[in-house]
């Protein structure tokens, strides 16, 4: 693989819960990020899934700095932006920015679209000259699928689709090289989803741009991703690419997610074995010892109480070419494989 430009190790993000109205003493903490390894390789397109509240949002604030961690480090070319502030931070940030989930509440109501996709150009001025930017906020406009001439309307005359459109634009106006998108369809409706998939990958080959694609459903994410990182309970599971992930998933908890994943076709839902998880998540603040997936893992045994599994190809599919020789933190990779969706 070639040198990542975004590199993550041991990143963690944890939310100290507290007891006591005047003297406060923390209780516990909330894992929402526990332990998060990645590499973003320039040019391409990760995605991340896994399902609601296992820590991916997190993740995303994270990667641009919104939130602080509480351990690890985020490299940028080799920079620990962690350790950024001030003008350093800011420099950064013009490089990777972020699309938000909700378009219906990402955006100010109060400003007009020419306003919101030039703010940027406020906070980075040399960017673009002030007068050149009512043509710049155009022409990424038009980029995006937008009439140009929409410029003095506010979101609340737009639809959701056409929304999220603008919060591209407004991501895209500094020229980054990486784009977190946080969920960035999932508000939408089915038809406007495949709009934004094909318009986000037409501006990654256009501008040339490396995306973290964060999302809940397994058939977006293969479409558009070239890797995909499972998430569960602020950990990642199982990477590899996305062949590897979807056509031979070698984690309990990778497999149960394929095994929802509705298939249009009548003969091959018949063939696939559904796996109906037992029990519900565990809370991020009392994350189970060893394997955190154990509780509702099939699979499990004493050793999974135990023994953490590391995140690594698995010692049996080390020295063979296969779809599952790809990084799975389980103990035993090996066993029932479930029949992948479509």
């Amino acid at each position: 693989m070639a040198e990542p430009i975004l590199q993550v190790r041991g990143l963690h993000k944890h939310y100290p819960l507290t007891q006591g109205v005047v003297f406060k003493r923390q209780v516990g903490a909330v894992k929402a990020v526990d332990g998060v390894d990645l590499d973003l390789v320039a040019g391409e397109t990760l995605g991340i899934v896994g399902e609601s509240g296992c820590g991916k949002s997190t993740l995303a604030r994270l990667l641009v700095h919104l939130e602080r961690p509480t351990a690890g480090t985020i490299l940028y070319k080799g920079e620990d932006i962690t350790r950024l502030s001030g003008r350093a931070l800011k420099a950064v940030r013009r490089n990777i920015q972020m699309v938000f989930q909700d378009p219906y509440t990402s955006l100010n109501p109060r400003m007009t679209v020419g306003d919101i996709v030039g703010e940027p150009y406020e906070i980075h001025p040399e960017v673009a000259p002030k007068g050149e930017r009512r043509r710049k906020v155009q022409e990424l406009l038009d980029v995006v699928g937008l009439n140009p001439e929409c410029i003095n309307r506010y979101p609340h005359q737009f639809s959701g689709g056409q929304r999220q459109r603008i919060g591209i634009a407004r991501g895209l106006a500094l020229r980054p090289e990486i784009i977190v998108a946080d969920e960035p369809v999932s508000a939408l409706d089915v038809s406007v989803q495949a709009q934004v998939i094909n318009l986000l990958d037409k501006l990654q080959n256009e501008f040339s741009l490396s995306y973290v694609f964060i999302a809940h459903d397994l058939s977006i994410v293969r479409h558009i991703s070239d890797r995909v990182g499972v998430m569960y309970l602020g950990r990642i599971v199982e990477i590899g690419k996305d062949a590897e992930i979807y056509d031979r998933p070698t984690h309990p908890y990778t497999q149960a997610l394929l095994s929802a994943v509705p298939v249009p076709d009548p003969m091959a839902r018949e063939h696939r074995e559904r796996i109906l998880l037992s029990g519900d998540v565990p809370s991020p603040a009392n994350i189970p010892s060893g394997c955190r997936f154990r509780t509702r893992c099939w699979k499990a045994e004493e050793r999974c109480a135990m023994e953490v599994p590391l995140l690594a190809v698995p010692a049996v599919f080390r020295d063979v070419d296969s779809p599952a020789a790809h990084d799975s933190a389980c103990h035993f990779p090996e066993g029932k494989r479930v029949v992948p969706a479509g």
